[in-house]
């Protein structure tokens, strides 16, 4: 399996998520079915983020394009999810593309981490310790879309990249942190990650995740402007 099924996997998932979530009522089973069945998208964004980061030549680059993007879905994510964004005029709830951005700000400086302080494992745990606890209080501060979890979840699959059993682990211990309910789901993504293959696939589409995510959030809300669903 390689990364562009892992990632249209993550993208019809998500899209079965969030249309749960704009269009049908919380106390249906549907809907329920269908926030549970995305759940698998997260871990495996997050996932290939990492895997991205790793294969890039321009780290910065890939930062840029996460920061736009998420600036750009700001607004349909707003409209879309208004009823838990918006407060007193003071928005509540960030896009995911913002805990993207700030995981992989984490784990850049990870690297460079590691590479200045290779000799000294101290500083090195030190200083890498930092930089994951500032990371996650931001994206609490911000309270980005998974806040603190999604980094430690991208920060997971970054450290145990390579090692499929901690990896597993990782990733459900991750879950656990938002409790007993059906984010536990999102492990079963590990059951698609398992089997990546390490190759990228086609890359003809290089941004059907950057224009799909605002994409399909403002269509959504401009669905649920119907009559059908007021």
């Amino acid at each position: 399996m390689n990364g562009y099924i892992l990632k249209m996997i993550a993208i019809i998932t998500m899209f079965i998520d969030h249309m749960a979530a704009v269009l049908l009522p919380p106390d249906s089973t549907v809907y329920w079915i269908c926030r549970s069945i995305g759940r698998l998208a997260f871990p495996i964004f997050c996932f290939l983020l990492v895997e991205g980061f790793k294969h890039t030549k321009n780290t910065k680059k890939y930062l840029v394009r996460l920061g736009i993007f998420a600036l750009i879905s700001e607004i349909p994510f707003d409209l879309a999810f208004s009823e838990r964004t918006v407060q007193n005029g003071f928005l509540l709830h960030q896009n995911v593309f913002f805990t993207l951005f700030m995981g992989l700000v984490v784990i850049y400086f990870m690297s460079i981490i590691h590479n200045k302080f290779a000799k000294n494992l101290f500083l090195d745990i030190l200083f890498n310790g930092l930089a994951v606890i500032a990371g996650c209080a931001l994206a609490n501060f911000l309270n980005t879309d998974y806040k603190y979890m999604g980094v430690l979840l991208i920060i997971v699959f970054y450290v145990f990249r390579g090692n499929k059993i901690f990896l597993a682990v990782g990733v459900v211990l991750a879950n656990l942190l938002f409790g007993l309910g059906i984010q536990l789901l999102a492990a079963l993504s590990i059951l698609f990650i398992w089997f990546y293959n390490g190759q990228r696939g086609p890359q003809g589409n290089k941004y059907i995740f950057y224009v799909f995510y605002p994409a399909h959030i403002l269509f959504l809300y401009l669905i649920s402007l119907l009559p059908i669903f007021q």
